[in-house]
Order: structure tokens, then C-alpha cells, then sequence
């Protein structure tokens, strides 16, 4: 298999990173994860409707809501990460500003995702 390369691209080591498939598939199961895991949520907030608040602190400590928030927890926030990771890298074209909202998308994702797990967490142990 010959590669075409002209010598300015080699130079500048510009190619495929070779991460493009890796990317679309975890887009894409993260999103239908989300289709199920956010079909769980609209389930349990329908049925907890003009509930009280002791039944809902009851039926937010069963370990497998917690669970499955959690899953929708990390589910979404690694979906809105590689989205915007996408978005960033089409558009930004600034290499040092394309790194630092790379670097920023990143922090804030991980931020909601530890701050909504630890809420979720303090609820499921019965705070």
C-alpha cells in the first residue's frame, strides 16, 4: 500500500490521527444510551409526580435508580464532551485557542459530571 504524500505534509506531520472511528462509535453508543437511560429519567419523574418528599428520598436510595443515574450521568456528559469536542475541532481554527477550549471542554464535562455523581451518591445514602 503506497501513501501519497507531498514533502510539506510530511514535514509537517499532518494525517490521519487515526482516532476518527474511535470517536464516532463512542458518539454513537453514548447516544443510544442516552435514548434509554433519558426515557428512565422521564419514567421516574413521572412517577414521582405530587409525590412527598420521604417517598421520593425512598425511591431516589434504591441502588439501581442511583445506578442508572449514574449511568445517565456519565452517558451524557461524555456524549456533550465529544460533541462539543467535535464542534470545537471544525471550528476553531486557532491552534493555541482550539487547545485551550479542547482543554476547557474537557474540565468543565468532568465538573458536571463529579458534581451531579456526588449529589446523586448523597441522595442514594440518604442525606
Amino acid at each position: 500500500m503506497v501513501l501519497m504524500r507531498t514533502p510539506l505534509k510530511i514535514a509537517r506531520q499532518l494525517g490521519s490521527a487515526k482516532e476518527g472511528t474511535d470517536h464516532f462509535w463512542k458518539q454513537r453508543v453514548t447516544a443510544v444510551a442516552n435514548v434509554f437511560l433519558g426515557l428512565f429519567l422521564v419514567w421516574l419523574i413521572a412517577s414521582l409526580v405530587g409525590a412527598d418528599y420521604t417517598t421520593v428520598k425512598l425511591k431516589l436510595s434504591n441502588p439501581l435508580i442511583a445506578l442508572a443515574l449514574l449511568g445517565l450521568i456519565v452517558s451524557g456528559t461524555l456524549h456533550m464532551r465529544l460533541g462539543m469536542q467535535a464542534i470545537i475541532e471544525d471550528y476553531v481554527h486557532s491552534e493555541g485557542l482550539k487547545i485551550t477550549a479542547l482543554m476547557l471542554n474537557t474540565f468543565f464535562a468532568a465538573f458536571i459530571a463529579l458534581a451531579s455523581i456526588f449529589s446523586i451518591l448523597k441522595l442514594s445514602f440518604g442525606a
